[in-house]
């Protein structure tokens, strides 16, 4: 028994070797098994070394106990005299539970660690397959493989060999392991082994000779008929096999199982053929195959089974491999590619995921293959199916800058060793960077950190992560600036031809012309130069994450010769975190928001500001454009003024929209469609009634100065008076006047005429600004009849000849500029005509559904397409607000929420009020903002209005990236348009003319 003084004394020196639970491991040094070493100071020093002291004295307390009979000492003995393998044995149950498992299972597999010559400090394929030799059933193998995986991760706990010796180790492991399976399946079924010939090609990380700890296996299994036999025996007999051998590794045993073999790659996936003869693997690959199979092949490598046939197979599918950048749908195969898949992730493990999250393995290893694809066809020193090697390769080609090379290669080769040390632990297949401290604890003095491990850890892999991040857009596109740019000399550099290649590969439809821009913006010594050099890198991946590319680059190129000598522009774009990819996404979403910002391109600088895309009020708008007015020396100054504001404004909803709509890198898209529309239809409406409401000033005060001799009111309808106003909309208005008191009415006629004219003319003055055509056919009477009306000419109309149409017209009226209070009286007048009391007689239903009816058959466009027009076509805008409006008509005269101008307010009302089921109106709203999205799509991406999806291919690709939808899927987005809209047509048809 220990005096209690002792016992302190081993306490303390326990908790300075690393121990966190002194006590316990103070129990476990006094176990019988450990008598005759527990107080050599060697062996507690190696303890103390090891990644976790605890788990490691545990682990030898139970290997020693599992001894046999008379080799205890032997063990004692060896672990305190001969450093290499204690270091290596304790390196091992410090590190691994499970294989401490396995040895307190198989207590003499220690052995195994005990020879240091030099091939056991390096083996190779040829080593491995020794030590599988004698396994003969699935449990041997098991036994056999974890006695392998055994050294090697004595090695690598060690530092006897490095993360990519040790990857490259494990593919040697799992090839000798594949082949000793196939040994065992052809022996359990000697006939079929005698019908075929069976080559089983690694793929994946196998494959690439980098293997995980644990991971599954991917492989492919080719077949061939042996000399005399039948094919199809053949094939049959080898699928036998190829079964056999993945259920040989796969399935769990008494010694549990070795990884799954995962034959998923094979063409036509899990719906193909296990096994299919060269001929037939060539057909497909030929025919079939997308990229994303093309990129996996670029790891394939025959490891076992028939090696003439799997020889022939690599040297078939090679030639495809290197050929895939020349398919035709390579680009947009490779856009879809490109986009990050984390999805699949639950949210809470996005930042603890090694492999798949931002900044994770999957990063690097896609940035490297990408570029291999791209490259490899006109450089073989790139046809390398290891990470490392490849990496090493591009950039010994200039494909790839040698110091983001070397910096991918550092954080590639840290996470990679964190996802060993992670996986080593318990032997599972996992990416999950561990939460518990302790967990994390033992993971960084595995990684040799030991002064603080888990700050050290958290701190060096957040550092590493973030380098993948920062690099893997700039690793595509620096080089192509090194090629234009004539810096340092010496310095490798792509070839013309390459930078053209990638730039292609990247959609880049004139890389010419791209290399010429490029040259232009970052060639020199100059600091704008060199600003640039740092932008561009990651500016062009996002004008490649677009449908044009090309427009995206030409855009920024404009913009920066316009704004170049201004010193605050370029750094905006470096300092403001948000404002170079809010610009990106602006310049390659089509023509309107950038020819806006070409006419100011001082705008830009909203992009910077975090409030600067929000909407400014009314009141806002219509304050400042009535103080510019107000400065100018004439009507054409003033309207100019105001002509500047909406433009500037027109630019700030344009860029909220597409930024909102496409999402950035940290604001994911706005997922409420609804809300997007609201916001540019009210934006827009307040805008063009700020604007008017300037005309109106300007064109007062050039001929009436300061007061017109009658009051004078601007009433909006339509979109314009319903806050729905598109990008490309007119504004529909009624004008309505009322003579001042001792003014003759002529008079007042007069200078109402004239105050229009004038407004008009101001507004179509040609200018590069967008033009704002005011329509007032609207009015009663149409064309016909006056252009402006009384008060009291209208109450006397609407009282005598008003038809039901333009009762349903008034539904949208709302003052937007003028006198006020004569606008607040005209809307006094209209509310009975638009909200009728006892609602609509069956006459008026009658009339509005015959009108609406004729509408259909007498106003589509000759050749176009029903379904797809967003305005006059099968549940588009029509047929959901004639629906809207038909209920407010009936019933909004016992309904005040019915009483608006707004068609989703008005539909929500009527679901509220119980006029119209939940199913339906959800049905009616998701028509209409789609529809509305559409025709606000054309418009930005073509810059000029459209009521139906273009059908130029790029133009089609832009409004499907606006709508959400990824490259390659526009046939979706037309399907789903049909969709929804059949659907809220079928309502239209029961609410609208059933009911």
């Amino acid at each position: 028994m220990t005096v209690p003084g002792r016992r302190s004394s081993t306490f303390i020196r326990l908790l300075r070797s690393g121990f966190t639970d002194p006590s316990a491991a103070a129990r476990l040094l006094d176990t019988d098994a450990l008598a005759a070493v527990r107080n050599d100071p060697v062996l507690l020093d190696a303890l103390g070394a090891t990644a976790d002291p605890d788990l490691a004295l545990l682990g030898l307390v139970r290997l020693a106990e599992a001894q046999p009979d008379g080799e205890l000492p032997g063990l004692l003995d060896t672990l305190v005299s001969a450093k290499p393998l204690r270091d290596r044995l304790l390196g091992v149950l410090g590190a691994s539970e499970a294989l401490g498992d396995h040895l307190a299972r198989h207590p003499r597999d220690w052995l195994g660690l005990v020879t240091y010559e030099a091939a056991d400090l390096h083996p190779g394929l040829a080593e491995f397959e020794q030590g599988l030799a004698e396994a003969h059933d699935p449990v041997t193998l098991r036994v056999a493989y974890r006695r392998c995986l055994l050294s090697i991760a004595a090695r690598d706990v060690c530092g006897t060999i490095d993360v990519a010796q040790t990857a490259a180790e494990l593919a040697d492991l799992a090839t000798a392991t594949l082949r000793g399976a196939l040994r065992i399946a052809s022996a359990a079924a000697p006939e079929d082994a005698a019908l075929c010939r069976l080559a089983v090609i690694a793929m994946g990380k196998c494959g690439g000779n980098e293997l995980n700890y644990v991971s599954d296996v991917d492989v492919i299994f080719v077949g061939d008929s042996a000399p005399g036999a039948d094919e199809g025996k053949a094939l049959q007999a080898a699928t036998r096999l190829a079964s056999h051998l993945m259920r040989i590794c796969s399935e769990t045993t008494v010694e549990g199982t070795i990884w799954p073999v995962d034959a998923n790659l094979r063409p036509e996936g899990r719906n193909g053929p296990l096994v299919r003869t060269l001929a037939s693997h060539l057909a497909y690959y030929q025919r079939w195959a997308k990229t994303w199979e093309f990129q996996a092949l670029l790891k394939a490598r025959a490891v076992a089974g028939d090696e003439a046939l799997g020889a022939e197979y690599i040297a078939a599918i090679s030639p495809l491999v290197w050929q895939a950048a020349e398919r035709e749908n390579f680009v947009p195969d490779v856009q879809k590619m490109r986009r990050r898949v984390v999805d699949n992730i639950p949210a809470a493990q996005v930042d603890r995921e090694l492999k798949l999250g931002p900044g994770g393995l999957r990063d690097v290893e896609f940035a490297v293959q990408l570029l291999q694809l791209v490259h490899g066809r006109s450089d073989a020193t790139l046809h390398s199916g290891t990470t490392l090697d490849a990496l090493h390769a591009l950039a010994a080609g200039g494909y790839v800058g040698r110091a983001d090379a070397a910096q991918l290669h550092d954080a590639y080769r840290f996470l990679r060793a964190m996802e060993h040390r992670i996986q080593l632990y318990r032997l599972r297949r996992t990416h999950l960077v561990p939460e518990d401290e302790s967990d994390l604890r033992r993971l960084g003095r595995s990684m040799g950190l030991r002064t603080e491990p888990v700050a050290e850890l958290n701190k060096a892999w957040r550092r590493h992560a973030s380098v993948v991040r920062r690099l893997h857009e700039k690793l595509f596109y620096r080089p192509l600036l090194d090629a234009v740019a004539q810096l340092t000399p010496g310095e490798t550099r792509l070839s013309p031809r390459a930078a053209g290649q990638r730039l292609e590969a990247l959609g880049y439809a004139d890389p010419a012309a791209a290399l010429r821009h490029l040259e232009a913006l970052a060639s020199g010594v100059t600091r704008k130069a060199a600003i640039q050099r740092t932008l561009l890198p990651v500016m062009l991946g996002w004008f490649a994450d677009s449908a044009d590319p090309d427009a995206g680059l030409l855009n920024f190129r404009k913009v920066s010769d316009a704004l170049g000598k201004t010193p605050w522009y370029l750094r905006l774009l470096r300092d403001e975190g948000a404002a170079a990819e809010n610009l990106a996404r602006v310049l390659s979403a089509g023509r309107l928001a950038p020819d806006l910002l070409m006419r100011a391109p001082e705008a830009v600088a909203l992009l910077g500001d975090p409030e600067g895309l929000q909407p400014r009020t009314h009141e806002a708008l219509q304050q400042e454009v009535l103080a510019a007015v107000g400065r100018a020396e004439n009507p054409e100054a003033a309207v100019a003024a105001a002509r500047g504001v909406r433009r500037r404004e027109l630019f700030r909803t344009t860029a909220a929209d597409i930024i909102g709509s496409y999402g950035t890198e940290d604001n994911p898209a706005e997922e409420d469609h609804g809300a997007l529309v609201d916001r540019v239809g009210g934006a827009v409406s307040d805008l063009t009634a700020a604007t008017v409401a300037g005309a109106l000033r300007a064109a007062v005060h050039s001929h009436y100065g300061d007061t017109l001799p009658t009051r004078f009111a601007v009433i909006g309808v339509g979109r314009f008076g319903g806050h729905e106003l598109a990008y490309g909309s007119d504004a529909d208005v009624l004008f309505v006047h009322e003579p001042r008191e001792g003014v003759d009415e002529q008079e007042a006629a007069k200078a109402a005429q004239t105050v229009i004219a004038e407004m008009r003319r101001l507004l179509q003055l040609p200018t590069t600004d967008p033009p704002l055509l005011i329509d007032a056919d609207l009015r009663p009477e149409g064309r016909s009849g006056p252009l402006v009306r009384t008060l009291a000419s209208y109450a006397a109309y609407y009282r005598r000849w008003s038809l039901t149409w333009e009762s349903q017209a008034l539904l949208r009226a709302e003052p937007v500029a003028g006198d006020a209070e004569l606008g607040a009286r005209f809307i006094e007048l209209i509310d009975p005509l638009r909200y009728p009391m006892e609602g609509l007689g069956e006459d008026a239903v009658r009339e509005i559904r015959r009108l609406k009816a004729r509408m259909e058959s007498e106003r589509m466009p000759r050749g176009a397409d029903p379904t797809l027009h967003t305005k006059l076509g099968r549940g588009g805008l029509s047929d959901v607000e004639w629906t809207v409006q038909l209920i407010q008509m009936r019933h909004a005269w016992v309904e005040p929420g019915l009483r608006t101008t707004r068609t989703r307010e008005g539909l929500a009302a009527a679901h509220a009020a119980g006029l119209i089921p939940t199913e339906e109106a959800q049905i009616l709203d998701e028509a209409w903002v789609l529809a509305t999205r559409v025709r606000n799509a054309v418009m930005l991406v073509r810059g000029r209005a459209g009521d139906t999806f273009p059908t130029e291919a790029r133009e089609l690709a832009a409004v499907g990236r606006y709508l959400g939808y990824a490259e390659g899927t526009v046939g979706e987005m037309l399907d789903d348009y049909r969709r929804i809209t059949r659907r809220a047509r079928a309502v239209v048809e029961e609410l609208f003319y059933g009911g």
